[in-house]
């Protein structure tokens, strides 16, 4: 051994040597002492030995290095150097795998990571062999990449890091690591000592191999002492990493895929060889031994079992790369396997395999069967109960046997034996090559004739020839039978013949037979003569199986032929008629069609020429041809005779065809009339006299050619007559008997003086062949009224007025002097009787005078007074013969010239700066309105025109010869204000007015209605509304209104400008304006520009551009401020620091007048998922606020108790800002320590010992491995800075007791160190035949000593018995165990009852608030009159709600008088508004006067501070009013309280009139009233209003005498200053609209505020209601969860326990436990000194006690 430490001068060497140690020992000298011997570096001057001469280079090289190590071995067996030098990789891999941690570093060698130069690069381990003539081995142990552990870590998915701490300080690291199944492979790296896998043995298919999978036998656990592999000790596993016996969270296969490395400290000892641990598993499988599992870095106690459940199934789902299975079909069981394997199996129809997809159908191959099976894949097979995709190892695949023709076979095998590398086609061609040799086709021959040719047509009963078939395959050769397989014997093959009809209702099967093979000779079927029927046939011959006839084999059909056909009709030999078109008439040729059949039946045709027989008794017949083919009929049959009447006669038609079998046929018929042929009129002379105005009868008969009467539709008769006009058309109708009367009107001829002679000519139109009669008529001349004239008599001189003349006459006028005459046809003059005059009649006037008419005198006619207007007279006669009339017209003449008349023709309407589009017509008319013809051209100069505003350059004026009028054009008017216009028209003495509307011009431009100034910056704070909608309004170039409708406009705008809602397009309504809304306005603080546009006509007009001043929202909350003492310690149960918070608005300024209730603390122990509160946060609401809290607008946390659990805390305070936005703040991080000391407790508590006093030690131990801490009031751990010692003391149950046991060693007491916060007692023993009574309860007190602290602790006792007896003790001691458990669980059970008793009292409790609750919101509802009913509360109070917002909606909706003028947008807080909107009045004529008094200050902008009076200043650049408050001088401000002048006090000094009352008692505040009453003061002061100035002037004479007069203001408007003047336009006040808007606003009515109050009250009462409904339904609920079965039984099992504890505490002789023992119940709080109220307390305890029920019972 050769070494040199850094810090020595000297080198060291050792000797040692086997020699050596055998001298040493035949010496009997100490073995192992040596000689070291010191030199200086590189001084070889000692080696003298031949063998050695080599360490003189060895020595040589220590010149270089500062500190160094060398080991030289020599004397190395040859065995030894054989196996150096022939397995020289195999022992470098093993020490590459031992010194592994060496030499990469606790990490181990991560090839997959990149190395970073580090402190475990540096030591490198170099083996060089060097061997005569032979080039030297060097090897660096960190290059080798094969030893176990890189493969271990480089094969490895994921590990699992855990620490074991043993008994005394002890502890192992230890590493799992899954190396997982990749497709079909496990990849658990192969160790050469152990290998896992023998030869790859083929499997049987009907075996399954269980073996231990990828780690095979070895143990999981390889172990490392400080770094270095200790290789004969290893550890197979530990209880937490074994396969568990059911199945766990992962497949057991999981369990074999770990492999693991232990890492222990120097605390286990190693053997002298470091080879083997001496006991390291026994420690490490002791019950003690603590696992905790390694997270990040840090060491986590959990259940390491469930923890490497868990990370084993997450590596299972996430790396292990089995085979997918996919397409899930369902589970199956298999009945052809053993019982143990035959299910549950999972069927799926694909399968991914390393990349590679099969599915069900695919063609494979197998490998390693016999014989190899080529198949398509049916389906995939996997044992167990699978559900869905699922990655598994192993499972089987069907396979259906391919060809299916020659292998009708399914065979299951592994997955793993299908051959991946085989190629589909391959397999694809093998099939093809197989399917040759089954049947293919067949051969068809016809050896005796009467062949059968494809798609024929031969006629009915033609015979088919005998068949002679044989079965070829595709190689042509015949077959008889199947090819042979090696499954079964082949089958033979049978050939079937089908003949197959063909119909509509389906396929009928007429002839079947089969036929098989002779051997000698070939398929044969015989002659077949039966097919008669017609139709469409298949003769279809099938290859069949022989046992089976069927038709396919394994899936696919066997060879076959079909040869179409069809049969047809033979020759005639009968007949029969076809359907016949009746009616049959006389002389009316028919056709007669034949139908022919065949011998069977068949409907054939006639090919032949054949002559037919007629014969029918009483006809003669006779007929035109017959026609053959396939509609045969005998056309053109006539028959004639007589049939007697219209109806008919019936008849045998016989019919005979020669040269048929069946040769005749007889056809009856119906023989109707034939068509008309002639008339037969009667009577028969041919010259008739009748009179005129009578009519004539004929008697008229229609007859055929055989003379039958006849009839037919549309048989009417005419009897035309000429000689005369206007005769009559007698018509008659003989459609229906063939014979009728023939008459019609009279016939009459006018103006017959004497006979006259008529011509009548009968004939019917429709039958042009019929021919016509004549027959001539005398006609007599008529005595009855024939002709009516009138006259008009003119003095003695009657002028005849003719039918249809036509009167000029005045209009206006009366025509007088009308007669009329009536004559007969001879011309005679026919005297008017009464009889006459009743039948005439006049139109223009229902009263006639009878007696004038017998005279012959007409009523008198009125003529119009229109030209237009024509009236038409009428005088008419009517009696049974005759009608008569004579009428006139009468036409209107114009009269003298009276009027001129104007009219407008187009538009009334003309734009500014436009002529009127239309004309106005002048014309002169007379009294009536007729139009006169007085204009000629020369008229025009002496026509004028005049109107205001008329523009008269354009003016065109023109005379119209065809209306004789004067057209004007080009009226145009000046612009100026739109409206109506009149224009005057003058000629001569005439004149006349048109009035047009003159409407604004074309849209030129757009203005703001109703908007401040544009040249100056309106500001608006960030979010808010601007104060007036954008109400924009086309206009022409004058500024007038256009009302020009769907123009549209837009808004343009910067982007980083957003307005709510968002732009929008907009259109002008009828009046050209446009409400755009009232917009929000969102953008930087600063000025930004708002510009209107229209596009009117394709062209844009520019609107206004408005200027924005963006100013922050002193109102809008954005963050919370909290101020706390940040150095406070917060000690667990004490009180918390005080929190301060304020809320902070955009300006950064405090938000003021905010309801505490929305500010709320809420805090929650960390560590807690996510960075919000959760929901069992537990909430704080603000306190009071304090007359000495100075700062306004904070909130205040105070006293509030720290949480009794030590820990960290986080505390976030919130804002709601609305009910779905909370602000929150930033959260506070506090640590919560512990508080005093205040007792010593175990920490676990030991059972109860029962000990003697006898030899064994165990039955003397009192306690062992007991830890005590010192913990607060709240039990968490404290006083670890202290030291001391634990007193350990044994006292009897009372003082007198003397007989007490004494500890080992005979002492009374022990003494045990108090270190860190706590002292552990490995054991306590009793002295062996201690002293003490037999059956004795007896107390341990453990009494902490700590001189650091000054107070004294609460000591630790624990009772233990004592027993003589060793037996007596056993019993006794398992009886002390039960009695633990019961105490422990009697426990359990009473804090579940005081929880559930105090849960139950709370809840009560909470019921009698809310019904306290809503009795008092019942109360104030009926002090507003509202009565709410017992039943239905919820619906009335909803409908109640509903009628109230909608009455107070209505309320705020009607209009009321409010301020126009703009409001200055609040920058900050410190301003108040302007002064216009400070004040409301509520009396409209109080408003208008005291309005106007204060109009010059109404436009001044009031703030609180002078700074923001300057700052509105500098805005405006010095525009704006400003008055800052805190520049007011308050002490001469009128106090608000003092009476009127008139009032001395209290009485009265004279009566006033007029209501005296202060003005600025009139205003109401809607906001900061007491800064508003100081403006107002200093502006009003003591001015008075009263009713008007009689009142006014009343009241200042008589206040003057008595003390000064203010102002007076008069509700009428008149003012007297306080210096008494009066009067001018001064001291008047305009009408209310004149102020334009600066005006005080009316407040809200107080209806509405009373609306509001009740609504408020309302919406509170339905909470209450319902809050109550709640509470009531948990007290129930609780009420009967308390009454359950199972709190039953637990109540009954509490009892039972309790006497049960009662009882063994008797046997034991211990002291009963009371009731409410101390120590079986929780610490119970003081609550004298809580801060926290007793119901918050109670809350407190109630949820700790809710905590331990769920947990713990």
């Amino acid at each position: 051994m050769i070494s040199k430490p850094a810090d020595s001068q000297d080198v060291h060497e050792l000797l040692l040597s086997k020699e050596d140690f055998e001298k040493k020992e035949k010496n009997k000298e100490a073995i192992y002492s040596g000689y070291i011997r010191n030199r200086k570096p590189s001084d070889s001057v000692h080696i003298t030995n031949d063998d050695e001469r080599f360490l003189h280079h060895l020595i040589l090289e220590e010149k270089e290095k500062d500190s160094f190590t060398a080991v030289v071995i020599t004397g190395v067996q040859p065995e030894h150097i054989q196996y150096l030098k022939n397995y020289f990789h195999l022992w470098t891999r093993q020490l590459a795998h031992i010194y592994h941690y060496y030499i990469h570093g606790p990490k181990g060698n991560e090839i997959r990571t990149s190395k970073e130069v580090g402190p475990f690069n540096n030591i490198d381990i170099e083996i060089s062999m060097f061997e005569k003539g032979k080039a030297p081995k060097i090897v660096n142990l960190r290059e080798i990449q094969d030893d176990m552990q890189t493969l271990y870590i480089n094969t490895a998915a994921d590990s699992f890091e855990f620490k074991a701490h043993v008994e005394g300080d002890g502890v192992v690291e230890g590493i799992i690591r899954y190396h997982p199944f990749l497709y079909d492979r496990e990849t658990y790296p192969d160790d050469p000592c152990f290998p896992s896998k023998l030869k790859d043995e083929d499997d049987d298919d009907d075996c399954f191999i269980i073996e231990k999978a990828a780690r095979g036998k070895r143990p999981i656990f390889e172990c490392f002492w400080n770094g270095r592999l200790i290789p004969y000790t290893s550890v197979e596993d530990f209880d937490w990493c074994t396969p568990p016996k059911k199945r766990g969270l992962a497949p057991i296969e999981c369990y074999n895929r770990i492999s693991g490395a232990l890492f222990t400290n120097d605390k286990f000892q190693v053997s002298t060889n470091k080879l083997t641990f001496m006991d390291l598993e026994l420690k490490l499988k002791d019950k003690n031994t603590l696992f905790t599992r390694i997270l990040n870095g840090q060491e986590q106690r959990m259940k390491i079992d469930r923890e490497f459940a868990l990370w084993l199934k997450d590596c299972h789902e996430k790396y292990d790369k089995q085979i997918k299975f996919t397409l899930f079909k369902g589970i199956i069981t298999r009945p052809d396997l053993p019982s143990k394997r035959q299910g549950p199996w999972a069927t799926y129809s694909a399968i991914e395999w390393d990349g590679k997809i099969y599915k069900a159908g695919q063609l494979v191959k197998t490998i390693k069967t016999l014989p190899l099976f080529y198949g398509s894949i049916v389906r995939f097979f996997l044992h167990g109960d699978h559900d869905g995709e699922v990655y598994a190892t192993g499972g089987e695949v069907q396979i259906a046997m391919e060809p299916q023709a020659l292998y009708d076979e399914i065979k299951t095998v592994p997955i793993a034996k299908l051959d991946r590398t085989v190629a589909e086609k391959a397999v694809k061609k093998y099939v093809e090559d197989e399917m040759a040799r089954l049947p293919d086709r067949l051969s068809v021959t016809w050896p005796e004739g009467d062949e059968l040719l494809p798609n024929e047509i031969r006629p009915a009963g033609t015979p088919i020839g005998a068949l002679r078939i044989e079965i070829l395959n595709k190689k042509g050769e015949a077959m008889q039978k199947l090819p042979g397989t090696s499954h079964g014997g082949s089958k033979k093959l049978l050939v079937e013949l089908k003949v197959i009809l063909h119909s509509s209702s389906g396929n009928k099967e007429i002839i079947s037979h089969i036929s098989q093979h002779g051997g000698k000779w070939p398929y044969w079927f015989k002659k077949m003569e039966n097919i008669q029927k017609l139709g469409n046939y298949t003769l279809k011959l099938q290859v069949v199986l022989n046992e089976s006839n069927a038709d396919t084999y394994a899936g696919r059909p066997l060879p076959s032929k079909a040869i179409k056909f069809s049969v047809k009709e033979g020759k005639p030999e009968k007949f029969s008629f076809g359907l016949l078109d009746s009616p049959f008439r006389v002389g009316v040729p028919f056709n007669i069609p034949l139908e022919f059949q065949d011998e069977f039946g068949h409907t054939s045709q006639l090919v032949t020429d054949i002559q037919p027989v007629l014969e029918a008794s009483g006809l003669s017949l006779h007929y035109e041809e017959i026609t053959n083919g396939p509609n045969c009929v005998i056309r053109g049959v006539t028959a004639k005779g007589p049939v007697n009447s219209c109806q008919g006669k019936n008849f045998n038609l016989k019919v005979i065809l020669p040269s048929l079998k069946e040769d005749s046929q007889i056809l009856k018929i119906r023989l109707l009339p034939g068509p008309p042929r002639r008339l037969k009129v009667k009577p028969d002379s041919e010259i008739l006299v009748i009179e005129n105005g009578t009519a004539f009868p004929f008697q008229v008969e229609v007859l055929d050619e055989s003379d039958n009467i006849t009839a037919q539709p549309k048989l009417i008769v005419h009897c035309k007559f000429s000689g005369a006009p206007n005769l009559p058309l007698y018509v008659v109708d003989c459609s229906s008997s063939g014979t009728s009367i023939l008459t019609g009107p009279a016939i009459q001829v006018q103006n017959i003086k004497k006979d006259q002679t008529l011509k009548a000519r009968i004939e019917i139109p429709s039958c042009k062949d019929v021919a016509a009669v004549e027959k001539t008529i005398k006609l007599l001349p008529s005595s009855h009224v024939a002709r009516l004239q009138i006259f008009s008599v003119e003095g003695q001189k009657a002028i005849q007025i003719k039918h249809q003349d036509e009167v000029n006459w005045i209009a206006g006028d009366v025509m007088h002097n009308l007669i009329f005459q009536m004559y007969d046809e001879g011309e005679r003059e026919i005297d008017i009787t009464s009889a006459l005059a009743e039948k005439i009649k006049v139109n223009w006037t229902p009263d006639i005078n009878k007696e004038h008419l017998l005279q012959g005198l007409l009523p008198d006619v009125q003529v119009p007074t229109s030209v237009k207007d024509m009236r038409y007279c009428q005088v008419s006669f009517q009696d049974d013969h005759v009608s008569l009339e004579s009428a006139f017209t009468v036409r209107p003449l114009p009269d003298e010239p009276k009027h001129l008349k104007c009219e407008l023709k187009g538009g009334k309407t003309v734009q500014m700066g436009q002529e009127l589009q239309g004309e106005i017509v002048v014309i002169v008319t007379d009294q009536y309105g007729n139009q006169i013809q007085a204009f000629s051209p020369s008229s025009l100069s002496a026509l004028g025109i005049a109107g205001v505003g008329l523009d008269s350059s354009n003016l065109k004026m023109t005379f119209q010869e065809n209306t004789e009028s004067i057209s004007v054009r080009g009226i145009k008017f000046v612009p100026g204000p739109p409206g109506n216009k009149d224009l005057c028209f003058t000629w001569r003495e005439f004149s006349d007015f048109i009035r047009v509307k003159l409407i604004s011009g074309p849209p030129a431009k757009l203005l703001l209605i109703d908007w401040p100034e544009l040249k100056e910056s309106i500001p608006v704070i960030n979010g808010k509304e601007l104060q007036n909608p954008l109400i924009v309004q086309l206009c022409d170039q004058w500024d007038n209104p256009a009302p020009v409708p769907q123009v549209k406009i837009s808004l343009i705008k910067a982007n980083n400008l957003k307005l709510t809602p968002s732009n929008q397009q907009h259109k002008t309504d009828e009046k050209g304006r446009a409400n755009l809304g009232v917009f929000s306005v969102s953008a930087p603080r600063g000025e930004h520009i708002i510009q209107i546009k229209a596009i009117h006509n394709k062209n844009t007009i520019e609107g206004p551009v408005i200027k924005l001043m963006i100013l922050p929202d002193p109102e809008k909350p954005i963050r919370l401020n909290v101020k706390y003492d940040k150095d406070a310690s917060f000690l667990a149960g004490g009180l918390f620091t005080d929190f301060m918070i304020s809320v902070i608005s955009e300006d950064d300024s405090v938000i003021k007048n905010i309801n505490p209730a929305r500010i709320s603390m809420k805090m929650w122990k960390l560590p807690s998922p996510g960075n919000r509160p959760p929901a069992n946060a537990e909430t704080f609401s603000c306190n009071k606020i304090k007359d000495n809290d100075k700062e306004d607008g904070c909130f205040y946390f105070r006293d509030k108790v720290i949480p009794h659990k030590v820990g960290t805390y986080c505390i976030q305070f919130g804002f709601m800002m609305d009910k779905a936005y909370t602000l929150s703040s930033e959260q506070v991080i506090v640590d919560v320590l512990p508080n005093q000391p205040v007792k010593l407790v175990p920490e676990i508590q030991p059972a109860t010992p029962a000990v003697s006093n006898v030899r064994s030690v165990v039955s003397r131990t009192l306690v062992r491995d007991l830890h005590l801490n010192i913990t607060d009031e709240y039990s968490n751990h404290t006083g670890i800075d202290l030291v001391g010692t634990v007193i350990a003391t044994i006292k009897g149950s009372s003082e007198e007791d003397t007989d007490v046991p004494l500890f080992i060693g005979k002492v009374k007491t022990l003494e045990f160190p108090f270190v860190n916060g706590s002292a552990e007692i490995t054991s306590l023993v009793l002295a062996e035949n201690s002293p003490g009574r037999d059956s004795t309860e007896y107390f341990i007190i453990f009494e902490p000593q700590l001189p650091a602290l000054s107070r004294t602790l609460e000591p630790y006792i624990l009772q233990f018995m004592f027993y003589n007896d060793v037996k007596k003790q056993q019993q006794m001691a398992a009886l002390t165990k039960e009695k633990d458990q019961l105490s422990k669980s009697i426990i359990m059970y009473r804090s579940l009852f005081e929880a559930s008793k105090q849960l139950l009292d709370e809840m009560k409790c909470q019921v009698e608030e809310a019904k306290l609750k809503e009795a008092q919101l019942r109360n104030e509802l009926k002090a507003h009159n509202i009565d709410i009913p017992a039943t239905q509360q919820m619906t009335h109070i909803e409908a109640l709600l509903k009628r109230k917002v909608t009455e107070q909606e209505e309320l705020k909706k009607k209009p009321r008088r409010s301020c126009t003028l703009p409001n200055y947008t609040k920058g900050s807080a410190d301003v108040l508004g302007k002064i216009a909107h400070l004040a409301q009045i509520e009396d409209d004529r109080a408003a208008m006067v005291i309005s106007w008094h204060l109009a010059s200050d109404m436009d001044c902008v009031v703030t609180l501070t002078t700074d923001a009076a300057r700052r509105i200043y500098d805005e405006t650049q010095g525009r704006q009013q400003v008055l800052p408050l805190d520049s007011i001088y308050k002490k001469t401000l009128p106090d608000w309280k003092r009476p009127l002048p008139h009032l001395r006090n209290g009485k009265l000094c004279f009566k006033p009139i007029g209501d005296p009352i202060f003005a600025r008692d009139l205003l109401t505040f809607p906001d900061n009233k007491e800064h508003c009453e100081t403006v107002f003061g200093m502006l009003l002061g003591d001015t008075i209003i009263l009713d008007n100035l009689d009142a006014a002037n009343h009241y200042r004479r008589e206040v003057v005498k008595i003390t000064h007069c203010p102002t007076l203001l008069t509700r009428d408007g008149d003012r007297i200053r306080s210096n008494g003047k009066f009067g001018g336009l001064q001291n008047k006040a305009p009408p209310m609209d004149k102020l334009r808007g600066m005006v005080f606003g009316a407040p809200i009515p107080k209806q509405c505020l009373i609306l509001g109050e009740q609504i408020d009250l309302l919406q509170q009462y339905r909470s209450a209601v319902c809050k109550l409904g709640s509470v009531n339904k948990d007290l129930n609920g609780q009420l009967e969860y308390l009454h359950t079965p199972d709190m039953k039984k637990k109540k009954q099992e509490l009892d039972e326990q309790e006497k049960n504890l009662k009882l063994i505490e008797q046997k034991l002789g211990m002291t009963p436990t009371r009731k409410c023992n101390d120590s079986l119940r929780p610490p119970t709080k003081d609550m004298t000194d809580c801060p926290i109220p007793p119901k918050r307390m109670r809350r407190e305890t109630t949820r700790q006690n809710r905590i331990i029920t769920k947990t713990d019972v």
